[in-house]
């Protein structure tokens, strides 16, 4: 799998990033990096003890690296959550976190493929 398939199979914008950082050996550096961030497991840790300021600050954070890495489909889930913990929890907020939950895990298996597939 090449760094491109990679970002087909992940619903993501491979053209955006390569735009903004130019170099695909930094993109792979940063897509490989996404998978230690501990954004996502404080977001879920936080959203199940009703957390909500911290949820949110987390929620936020994986938005802004989706933004930066071009991470569509889980920059999407992940603006449209932060925007319903903002200020608060919405009823929607639940919902929200699976989805979110559903297209991380997504991006992060199809990251882990490329990984092995690339012997990294």
């Amino acid at each position: 799998m090449t760094l491109q398939e990679c970002y087909k199979a992940m619903g993501a914008d491979y053209d955006d990033v390569m735009g903004r950082l130019r170099s695909e050996r930094l993109v792979q550096k940063f897509v490989l990096k996404f998978l230690d961030d501990g954004s996502f497991q404080l977001l879920c840790d936080a959203m199940a003890e009703g957390r909500i300021e911290e949820a949110f600050r987390a929620s936020h954070t994986i938005k802004g690296m989706c933004q930066n890495l071009g991470f569509t489909k889980l920059g999407q889930s992940s603006h449209d959550l932060t925007e319903a913990l903002r200020g608060g929890k919405s009823p929607a907020a639940d919902g929200l976190l699976e989805q979110v939950k559903a297209d991380y895990a997504q991006t992060a298996g199809t990251i882990l493929t490329f990984k092995q597939s690339a012997g990294l």
